[in-house]
């Protein structure tokens, strides 16, 4: 089978106050899967939108088979068989149409332009042979709103299939998907190779990219760093190139004695996914909620929020009962929310990172008659950055021009304004690299030692282990098993996390 070859040289682009990449080049060949990789903001993800076309004003040349190409649109990229999956599938799917339409969509368009009328069981018929191929299950006359997000994203591939695919951009593709979902995603992956497709990989799962990638090439700070074979590196060498240094301990050591009973939850329930929840959460106590996705963890510190509604069960604040009908109950009680969904729940996108680490305690910046001390909210907002480590060009940059990491830690902020007593985080590592992930760590450590009471909830469980004092293993929406966590172990919590009793 004939290899095809694609590459980048010298690629340059700048955004307000920021050069995102700098010289960058950057090869790969068809029937491989090449791993990119860097920290938040090394600029990764910008070199694959110039390479899909999403950002044109870049500097550089692109080369398919030692040819010079133009793109300067993603249509131009299509048409030379380059198709990108972004991390926020959501987005890039029509909800209200089914999976059939959604993967033939630019074929439908095209018919509706040639004809009066369009065959819908050719569309399906269609759609359903591109599925099978992939050996992916999902009704080509389902709906893509009903779809799990591991499904979301199996359609996006297969649309990209569709469409005569010679490259194929994974952006953090198992970042929402379970172990089982992660497997069958690897299992496509490998025919895709099989049949010459090539596979751009970029995650921050470094095991992942191990297992499943040939070459990896590794970034920082918006420049190239290295080009070598999987076969010859190794996690610690690729995190040190990453970071430009070793990466010392990475969850660190607390030395806090918990104390009162902060917040408690007595059987908590709901109609759907919730079921009679007992858990409670002292002072200065880092507790985890461990599960795999899907287990109902999400549910639960949405419900803890008042971001859903529970049917029956407590919810108490050092003693006394709350009556939480929504989250601004919840931050009236002092009751912190970091969601798993940033971009969506997390922050505001378009607003400045002043404007959205204000957001969660305007009252604080609020004058006589209702008007902000901009200076005020300003002085704060740089007071924030800089105990965080935020990497932002200024305070009046706008979030959505941050890196992942940068975003977490602005979601992260905000709460650090509005000063709660029970922050609850759901899965805060998701899409972050190794070196962002020791500071969300080392923030959390540090709110614990000013006797905050801390819910820390995810499927990450060498995480739970290395920073969590207690644990609740959440199996099917029910607490399965308490544990002490210096008295256990992965395995252990990996046997009752998937049902054992």
């Amino acid at each position: 089978m004939e290899k095809h070859n694609l590459e980048m040289k010298d690629i340059s682009i700048e955004f307000p106050g920021v050069k995102a990449l700098d010289n960058v080049s950057f090869t790969t060949e068809t029937g491989t899967a090449h791993a990119l990789i860097g920290a938040n903001g090394a600029g990764k993800s910008t070199l694959m939108k110039v390479l899909s076309g999403a950002y044109t004003h870049y500097t550089g040349d692109i080369f398919l088979d030692g040819h010079q190409v133009d793109i300067r649109s993603p249509k131009d990229a299509q048409n030379l068989g380059i198709q990108i999956v972004y991390q926020e599938v959501d987005t890039a799917l029509v909800p209200n149409l089914t999976v059939g339409e959604n993967i033939m969509l630019s074929e439908t368009v095209n018919e509706m332009g040639r004809k009066q009328f369009i065959s819908w069981n050719e569309i399906h018929r269609k759609a359903t042979a591109i599925l099978s191929s992939m050996n992916v299950h999902v009704p080509s006359k389902k709906l893509v709103s009903q779809l799990t997000l591991a499904e979301k994203q199996m359609v996006l591939i297969a649309r990209s299939v569709s469409r005569q695919c010679r490259y194929l951009i994974l952006d953090e593709p198992t970042a929402p998907l379970s172990h089982s979902e992660t497997n069958e995603l690897f299992r496509i992956v490998r025919e895709l190779k099989n049949k010459n497709v090539g596979i751009i990989f970029i995650s921050h799962r470094l095991p992942e990219l191990f297992e499943i990638c040939d070459a990896i090439t590794v970034m920082r700070n918006g420049e190239f760093v290295i080009k070598e074979k999987i076969a010859i590196s190794n996690p610690s060498r690729v995190v040190e190139q990453m970071l430009g240094q070793k990466l010392e301990e990475q969850f660190p050591k607390s030395n806090v004695i918990p104390g009162e009973t902060i917040h408690e939850v007595i059987d908590l329930h709901d109609e759907e996914k919730i079921h009679q929840i007992s858990m409670n959460v002292r002072e200065g106590e880092i507790v985890g909620l461990a599960g795999l996705v899907g287990a109902g963890k999400t549910e639960i510190c949405k419900a803890l929020f008042g971001a859903s509604k529970i049917s029956s069960g407590e919810i108490r604040l050092r003693g006394k009962k709350l009556k939480i009908s929504g989250p601004h109950d919840a931050v009236r009680h002092g009751i912190a929310l970091v969601p798993e969904e940033r971009r969506k729940e997390g922050i505001l996108v378009e607003e400045t990172v002043t404007s959205n680490l204000s957001a969660a305690n305007l009252t604080v910046f609020t004058r006589l008659f209702g008007f902000l001390d901009f200076k005020g909210e300003k002085k704060k907002a740089k007071e924030i950055i800089g105990s965080l480590g935020i990497k932002t060009p200024s305070e009046e940059t706008r979030v959505k021009n941050l890196s992942g990491g940068n975003q977490q830690k602005v979601a992260i902020g905000k709460w650090l304004v509005a000063d709660a007593d029970v922050y609850i985080f759901d899965e805060p590592t998701k899409g972050v690299d190794v070196g962002a992930k020791k500071d969300i760590f080392e923030l959390i450590a540090g709110l614990a030692e000013r006797r905050k009471g801390i819910l820390y909830a995810s499927c990450e469980l060498s995480e739970i282990i290395g920073i969590t004092d207690r644990v609740y293993v959440i199996y099917d929406g029910q607490v399965s098993k308490e544990l002490v966590t210096s008295e256990t172990k992965e395995e252990e919590l990996l046997f009752y996390s998937t049902g054992g009793k």
